[in-house]
C-alpha cells in the first residue's frame, strides 16, 4: 500500500474511532479526505499543525494542507532550514498550488534593543539578515517576511528610539524594494513578550507611514492585538492602508478560532468585505492533541469562514 494512502486510511479510521461509534452513522462526519473545501480567505497553516495526520515529513504536511483546501502556508523557520529542504518545499508548493506566507527575516530573540538603540553594529547585523532573507524569499517564492524591532532601550528617550527604528527600516526597505518583497512589522503583546519596542497597531501604523515604502507594512496579529488593545475591527480599519499580512489566534489560549473570546466569523467577514486578498496565517496551537484536534482545527476554520 502506498504511504499516502496508508496515512489517509489509518488517520481517518483513528479519528472516527476517537469520536465514538455513533459518529459512523452520522451523515455529518468530518471526512477531510472526501473533497477539497473552498475557503473564502487564504488561511495558512504552519508545519506541525497537522503532523498527527501527515507525519513529520514537511512535504507530506504540505500535501495534507492542500487536500483540505488550504491555498497558503507559513513557516517562521524557513530561513533556518537547509538549502535542500527549502528547495524541496518550494517545488511542493508550486506543484500543489500553495502560496508561501511569512517567514521570520532576522533574529527576533535579541535581549538587547537592537533597532531602537541606533547602534551601527546592531543595525548592520539586522541589514545583513535582511539581505540573506531576500535570497530565501526568491528560493521559496515568498513575498512577505516578519520583522520585530526588538526591545526598548530604557536609557534612551522614546522619540529617539522611534527615529532609530524608522531609519533602520528605511535602509531595509531599500534592500527589499528592488525585489518586490515586503517586511511586515509585528506588534507583540506585553503579556507574552514584555519589554518590546513595538506593541500596538497605531504605533506600527506611525512607523510605516514614516518609512513610506511599499516594502514596509504591518503584520496585524489578531491574537496579540486583542490582548494589547482590543477594539479589533476599528483598529483594523484605522490601520488598513498599511496592513500587509494578518495572523490568527484566539484568546485566551492562542488556539484555533471558536476556542476563546474573539468572534472570528465577524472579524473574517469584515476582512473579506474590505477586499483583503492576502494571507491570514494560522499562528496558533491546537486546543486538542492528536488527529481529533487537527480535525477540530479544520472544522473551526470552516465554521468561522462560513460568513457569506
Amino acid at each position: 500500500m502506498r504511504r499516502r494512502e496508508f496515512l489517509r486510511k489509518g488517520a481517518l479510521a483513528g479519528s472516527l474511532f476517537s469520536f465514538g461509534g455513533s459518529v459512523l452513522a452520522s451523515t455529518n462526519i468530518l471526512d477531510p479526505f472526501s473533497s477539497k473545501h473552498t475557503f473564502n480567505l487564504k488561511y495558512a497553516p504552519h508545519i506541525g499543525m497537522f503532523e498527527a495526520h501527515a507525519g513529520k515529513d514537511v512535504v507530506s504536511q504540505l500535501e495534507f494542507m492542500a487536500e483540505q483546501g488550504f491555498t497558503a502556508f507559513e513557516d517562521n523557520d524557513m530561513r533556518k532550514r537547509p538549502l535542500a529542504e527549502q528547495k524541496r518545499m518550494a517545488a511542493a508548493m508550486d506543484r500543489l498550488g500553495i502560496e508561501m506566507g511569512v517567514f521570520v527575516a532576522h533574529n527576533i530573540y535579541w535581549k538587547e534593543p537592537n533597532l531602537a538603540s541606533g547602534k551601527q553594529n546592531w543595525r548592520d547585523e539586522f541589514l545583513a539578515e535582511i539581505r540573506e532573507s531576500v535570497e530565501v524569499a526568491k528560493r521559496v517564492n515568498a513575498k512577505w517576511m516578519t520583522v520585530v524591532p526588538g526591545h526598548l532601550d530604557l536609557r534612551l528617550n522614546l522619540n529617539y528610539q522611534m527615529a532609530n527604528v524608522i531609519e533602520s527600516l528605511k535602509q531595509a526597505s531599500a534592500i527589499l524594494e528592488p525585489h518586490g518583497l515586503v517586511m511586515v512589522l509585528e506588534p507583540l503583546n506585553f503579556r507574552d513578550h514584555p519589554g518590546l519596542f513595538l506593541t500596538e497597531s497605531p504605533q506600527a501604523f506611525e512607523i510605516c507611514e514614516a518609512v513610506d515604502s511599499p516594502s514596509c507594512k504591518i503584520l496585524f496579529d489578531i491574537y496579540h492585538q486583542q490582548i494589547q488593545e482590543g477594539n479589533l475591527i476599528p483598529n483594523i480599519d484605522a490601520c488598513w492602508d498599511e496592513i500587509g499580512y494578518i495572523q490568527v489566534g484566539d484568546n485566551p489560549g492562542r488556539n484555533e478560532p471558536t476556542t476563546g473570546e474573539i468572534n472570528y466569523r465577524n472579524v473574517f467577514r469584515h476582512i473579506h468585505n474590505k477586499g483583503f486578498k492576502g494571507i491570514l496565517g494560522m499562528e496558533h496551537g491546537n486546543s486538542i492533541e492528536g488527529t481529533k484536534g487537527e480535525l477540530r482545527v479544520i472544522e473551526a476554520y470552516k465554521e468561522s469562514d462560513d460568513f457569506l
